[in-house]
């Protein structure tokens, strides 16, 4: 299976790493560390040294209670820093739902759009049809401010297919192919510990869908409920998640810790 993202072709026969770069002063793991320009760009060469496959740009929050900011605040975060890596060999995935952080972030470079909210803002599918970027599609209950409140579902696993089916769909109406899409059901994103484990219990019939699965466990609070860890304290366990999730069906893991899941990648591909 390949992704089509602009002017790449991913070879997703073996599992792929997603670094990120939060250009934030609040995202839950690394807020503040990369806000300034040239730290996130040496951050972004970083994770390409360690072995990232492809870069997450974001320059909005969305952890839970995360307040959302202006499209030009956003543009003014993350522009600069994919500008400042035009030069590099790996895909930039822009972090937004916002169509207009989209379409500057394209123009500027990047190949693929990864949407908590799943191309379901006004103007989002035709942004995305216009262009040959990829783009992952997203499951999330809520929005983030009150997300974790009270997530429900009578059936999560059944309910977040239902749910990336019809986007999938509508994403195909739009003139988006399946070869440019990539399908994430949103660990932590209006959902418990409980829902969270179900699905990664269940992540293999997301792959029936018949589109990559694209994962985001690292150091998520779900695996401090479950280790007792502090955030930075998460490096084991993320790596842990991230294996279970490849061996479940994942095609792309996206990760803060790129070298240390690298290395855990290579020891299972050895194996298998």
């Amino acid at each position: 299976m390949f992704l089509h993202c602009g002017k790449f072709k991913i070879d997703l026969s073996t599992p792929k790493v997603m670094g990120i770069v939060n250009v934030t002063p609040d995202s839950f793991s690394d807020g503040g560390r990369n806000l300034e320009v040239e730290a996130a760009i040496a951050h972004a060469r970083l994770l390409i040294d360690e072995g990232a496959d492809i870069l997450d740009i974001g320059g909005e929050s969305t952890r839970p209670g995360a307040a959302p900011v202006s499209d030009q605040e956003e543009l003014d975060r993350v522009m600069p820093v994919i500008e400042g890596l035009r030069d590099i060999s790996i895909p930039i995935s822009i972090d937004s739902y916002k169509p207009e952080v989209m379409r500057a972030a394209i123009a500027a470079g990047a190949s693929m759009v990864n949407d908590v909210n799943a191309l379901q803002s006004d103007g989002a599918l035709n942004e995305l049809a216009k262009t040959n970027a990829a783009v992952c599609l997203m499951h999330k209950q809520g929005a983030p401010q009150t997300m974790q409140h009270h997530p429900q579902y009578q059936e999560i696993v059944f309910e977040v297919n239902t749910f990336l089916h019809g986007r999938i769909s509508a994403a195909k109406a739009a003139g988006i192919g399946s070869e440019r899409l990539v399908i994430d059901p949103g660990f932590g994103f209006g959902k418990t510990l409980e829902h969270n484990l179900a699905l990664l219990k269940n992540l293999q019939s997301f792959t029936l869908i018949g589109v990559p699965v694209l994962v985001g466990l690292s150091r998520k609070s779900m695996l401090g409920a479950i280790t007792g860890r502090d955030v930075g304290q998460r490096l084991v366990s993320s790596v842990a998640a991230a294996l279970i999730a490849v061996q479940r069906g994942a095609s792309i893991v996206r990760v803060h810790d790129v070298r240390e899941t690298v290395d855990g990648l290579r020891v299972l591909q050895a194996i298998e």
